[in-house]
């Protein structure tokens, strides 16, 4: 809340008329807000009148009001002693407590003068800031009122009003009781109709509680007054981004900034300007966004709100390193800044110094209570590291007449920051209809994952499946360790070895053929919606064969709310030998694919991911043959710790089989946290 501490018109109180007429210079400047001129002239009129009640009641509130708050309150403690009955003189006495912010003590000093004149308009409204300032917002309302019953329609008394509103609305946001916040800010509007502090408010209110079409309302009606526009325009450009419209929001900002001119407000200059290089990063136009934020730090060095966007800027480029040196500048200026350290954590997050990240998380919240963005961090941080049970069940035909029934369960469980360990328990049941083959499979492996440095990560899974076939039966060891680099930025490079075995179907299982794989993922992302994605493949076989895989993906990202992707895939397999009599093993194989992805994320209730894809593929020296390729995945989120999904596929490409195969699986996917956080974060 922005308190109103309003200035007693003393001259009304004078008992010394005599001397009042002689001061009036000095109660003018008192008026006029000139107080260091009024402190100047009440301490020349005190050498010639020392004891002069009036001299000494303007002069101790001349230099209250002139910063010097502890001096003057001295001076009404000199006061008091001299006039003990006088309620002028309390009343002053309980101001100096106000200006000292001693808002305990004046509660109990001003409700004994409550108790004392009941009708004093001056210590009912000094009862009522008080009680704002100590957030007893509903005890302040009862005496605003009682105030305004005593002088009606008094400026002072309605300003602080609206104030003790606007601090109850606030208290009840960050509380997010938003129901009860949006009826306060209603209620103050009933009061005070269009107020710009209380429109503002309420359209943040509702930026916050992601009700963005009344946000969106609320703003409209606050541009109705030019004097409102730009403020209404530039949280308009906010909605805009808000609602995953990026083009929206820049068509939005850019007029209002070259409309700036005009304008002589600094602050909201600064606010413009810092609405229209957001846009600008928003829509990945980071040249244009960079030049105008050196434009800015030149002309504004060092200021917190120039490099809070440049640490922007950088972050969304994944420049982290210089994101953080910006963030921690920031914090040198100012260190309660909410962007420094909300920002600050968000850098160390996206770097994987998660120790650090809370650490700057909860600083923002001990200064900032209960903010909800950082509330949020910490939610999403915790969920991150929350032990969970992951299980998959998914039955799967092809026109070979094979069909599977598969499970798989997934444990996790980590135990710090850096260390996760896993369980991992999946069976597979095979069938041929034709042959009647059938082969079974139970696999179990334990492993771990550990974050060696923010940019090595390794994980590893060890076990044995055990194969009951209706031929053979056998037991073999499994493993897959990888090393996960982040070489560069916006870059990921995974180095792996896998050791499995053929299990398409009933027969390869029957065969025992077990397969040694080193691999290496490559992805690299662009600052422009550009993105590659490469896998190689190397195996070996026990029964001496060898493949080579390489698939490789180029795509653009044409819009990211939702997110939806377009691209060319190519993919190549050949095998040392061919042996088609017992599965697929072309010497050479290419597949050429043109595909779009459309997918929404689990921020939501609902969530999915469509991919499409068509092309050609070419066997051999055969006729080249068309492909298609459908999946799709639908979820829900039941609460904060259980999802459900349902997915799909449905393609005929022959990276596994011969010619003319068409493969089927569904399935669904639960995912329960096991926790309400962490491990590592509960009391033991």
């Amino acid at each position: 809340m922005k308190p109103n501490f309003y200035n007693l018109l003393i001259i009304l109180f004078f008992s010394y008329f005599g001397y009042s007429q002689n001061m009036q210079e000095g109660f003018t400047y008192l008026e006029t807000g000139k107080y260091n001129e009024a402190e100047i002239y009440f301490n020349t009129v005190l050498k010639d009148y020392p004891n002069n009640k009036t001299a000494r009641l303007c002069y101790g509130r001349a230099v209250g009001l002139n910063g010097n708050s502890e001096k003057a309150k001295q001076i009404f403690t000199n006061l008091l002693e001299d006039h003990s009955n006088d309620f002028e003189v309390k009343l002053n006495y309980g101001e100096s407590l106000l200006w000292n912010q001693n808002f305990t003590e004046a509660k109990s000093y001003f409700k004994t003068l409550v108790i004392e004149d009941p009708k004093s308009f001056p210590a009912l409204l000094s009862y009522a800031n008080t009680l704002s300032n100590l957030k007893d917002y509903q005890e302040a309302i009862t005496y605003v009122n009682k105030a305004l019953t005593v002088s009606p329609g008094n400026s002072n008394a309605l300003n602080s009003k609206k104030y003790i509103y606007l601090g109850y609305a606030y208290q009840k946001q960050q509380e997010q009781n938003y129901e009860e916040a949006e009826t306060l800010l209603k209620e103050n509007l009933n009061s005070f109709p269009n107020d710009k502090d209380t429109l503002l408010n309420l359209a943040n209110l509702y930026l916050i509680s992601n009700a963005l079409e009344k946000a969106e309302t609320t703003y409209t009606l606050l541009a109705e007054k030019p004097e409102n526009k730009i403020p209404a325009l530039n949280g308009l450009v906010l909605v805009s981004h808000l609602k995953g419209k990026e083009k929206g929001a820049l068509r939005k900002s850019e007029p209002v900034f070259n409309s700036l001119s005009k304008v002589k407000d600094k602050t909201l200059i600064q606010q413009t300007k810092e609405r229209y290089v957001q846009a600008l990063i928003w829509n990945k136009k980071y040249k244009k966004a960079n030049t105008l934020i050196k434009e800015l730090i030149s002309s504004n060095p060092n200021e917190n709100w120039v490099l809070a966007l440049r640490a922007t800027l950088n972050t969304y480029k994944g420049d982290f390193k210089n994101s953080l040196s910006d963030y921690n500048t920031i914090l040198v200026n100012d260190i309660n800044s909410f962007d420094g350290n909300l920002g600050k954590a968000n850098a160390l997050k996206a770097s994987n110094l998660f120790n650090d990240a809370y650490d700057a998380a909860n600083t923002t919240l001990s200064i900032f209570k209960n903010q909800k963005d950082a509330v949020n961090f910490i939610t999403i941080l915790d969920k991150q590291f929350t032990p969970y049970v992951e299980t998959k069940t998914g039955y799967s035909i092809d026109n070979g007449d094979n069909e599977a029934v598969t499970f798989l369960t997934n444990v996790v469980f980590p135990l710090s920051t850096k260390l996760k360990i896993n369980g991992i328990y999946s069976y597979r049941d095979s069938k041929n209809k034709v042959t009647s083959n059938e082969a079974k499979a139970n696999n179990m492996l334990l492993g771990f994952s550990y974050l060696l440095h923010p940019k090595i990560g390794i994980r590893t899974n060890i076990g044995v499946t055990a194969i009951n076939a209706k031929t053979n039966d056998y037991t073999q060891f499994l493993t897959d360790i990888v090393f996960n680099l982040k070489p560069f930025k916006l870059q990921t490079l995974d180095l792996g070895f896998k050791r499995e075995w053929q299990d398409f179907n009933a027969d390869l299982l029957s065969r025992e053929i077990v397969q040694n794989t080193l691999y290496a993922n490559y992805n690299l992302s662009s600052n422009f919606n550009l993105g590659w994605y490469t896998q190689y493949n190397f195996t070996s076989q026990n029964d001496n064969n060898q493949k080579h895989l390489l698939f490789t993906s180029l795509y653009y990202t044409i819009f990211n709310k939702p997110l939806f992707k377009a691209g060319l895939n190519y993919q190549y397999i050949t095998f040392k030998d061919q042996v088609p009599t017992i599965y697929f093993s072309p010497e050479q194989f290419n597949v050429v694919e043109v595909f779009a992805e459309l997918i929404k994320n689990q921020d939501g209730k609902w969530f999915y991911n469509l991919n499409a894809a068509t092309g050609f593929q070419f066997i051999e020296n055969l006729e080249k043959q068309g492909t298609y390729r459908l999946q799709g995945k639908l979820g829900y989120n039941f609460s904060g710790r259980f999802v459900a999904n349902l997915y799909g596929l449905n393609s005929n490409i022959a990276s596994t089989t011969a010619s003319g195969f068409t493969y089927t699986e569904a399935g669904f996917r639960l995912k329960w946290d096991l926790f309400k956080g962490p491990l590592f974060k509960r009391p033991f």
